[in-house]
């Protein structure tokens, strides 16, 4: 049965005031007869007062018009309540296993929270006694930032422009390396192709003087020839005089073109069969002191001076079957031709 079933009592507002006067007074009256009887109780009543003064008594009455509206009273307060019987619920028996139940979401405040590894730095609290002096001390502060932040550039804008010149130093010295090894390698060209040039002219040298010697030894055959001829002629010259023999002194200077045409190398500057006139100081046998090209001659200096050359590196100029022909102080005239 529920509570709600019970009849209930209609709301008085002066019964509840009934109940705490009535209770008050019912107190007041307990407290009257414990004196009364605290009072007839006691085996004598008769006290000596200090000092000889009169003793004062005093007691409580009370009319039994008072004591029956206390008992009145009593009996006219309210009953309390008798408790309400506690409801029995009818619990149904469950046939079946309940449905499994969802799981409850996680909370941000139920989420574990990992213990903090370190202690929270302690936040400085300033000071705010002196607000111009620590004032003073932040520009101070900021300006010496700035200052090492612009010593900190220079010192970095100076690093990089001596990397930079270091840099560039490195690359001339590789430069200047490079270029004495290719200095080198050019000398050893020059070098290498100078010797080839002088192993060559050496052989040309050679093979010029085994000609020269075949060219001797025929000239000597048609001398001893022709000196058998010049036996049998009505007249010959004296050797060194300049003879007189036409014939000889043709054969004479083809010998001596042949010679000098052998030795001579000739520039592209020179055209073939340009002749030039060159005078040749020599020694019986042919050895030459010196040879000098005649200004009328119409190459160029490199021309002329290939031409004294080649004069030079052909002695021994002919001179064995041409005695009779021969001349110390001799005016030739060469013809540039290719050998």
């Amino acid at each position: 049965m529920h509570a709600d079933a019970f009849p209930r009592r209609p709301y008085d507002e002066r019964e509840d005031w009934k109940l705490p006067i009535a209770l008050a007074i019912g107190v007041h009256l307990l407290l009257a007869l414990l004196f009364v009887a605290a009072y007839l109780w006691s085996p004598s009543h008769d006290f000596d007062a200090a000092a000889g003064s009169p003793v004062v008594e005093a007691s409580l009455v009370i009319s039994s018009a008072d004591v029956a509206s206390a008992q009145q009273a009593m009996r006219d307060a309210p009953k309390p309540p008798e408790p309400l019987p506690t409801p029995v619920e009818d619990v149904a028996e469950e046939d079946t296993v309940p449905p499994p139940q969802p799981l409850p979401e996680p909370r941000p405040q139920d989420s574990p929270v990992a213990p903090q590894q370190q202690a929270q730095e302690r936040i400085p609290v300033p000071d705010t006694t002196d607000q111009d002096a620590a004032s003073k001390l932040a520009i101070a502060q900021e300006k010496a930032l700035k200052e090492q932040e612009e010593k900190r550039r220079q010192e970095q804008i100076d690093l990089t422009e001596r990397d930079r010149q270091q840099e560039a130093e490195r690359k001339a010295r590789l430069a200047k390396q490079q270029l004495d090894e290719d200095r080198e390698k050019k000398l050893a060209d020059i070098r290498k192709r100078r010797e080839q040039a002088a192993r060559e002219v050496a052989m040309a040298e050679q093979k010029n003087r085994q000609l020269q010697n075949v060219q001797q030894q025929r000239a000597a055959a048609a001398a001893a020839a022709s000196s058998t001829a010049a036996t049998s002629a009505p007249s010959a010259g004296q050797p060194g005089q300049g003879g007189t023999s036409d014939d000889l002194a043709a054969k004479y200077a083809a010998a001596i073109q042949a010679a000098v045409s052998k030795q001579w190398i000739r520039p592209d500057s020179v055209p073939l069969g340009q002749r030039c006139r060159v005078t040749i100081r020599q020694l019986p046998g042919g050895e030459v002191i010196d040879a000098k090209v005649d200004p009328s001659c119409p190459y160029d200096e490199a021309g002329r001076r290939s031409v004294e050359a080649a004069v030079l590196r052909a002695q021994p100029l002919p001179y064995r079957g041409f005695e009779s022909v021969f001349q110390r102080t001799l005016n030739f005239t060469f013809q540039g031709q290719d050998r």
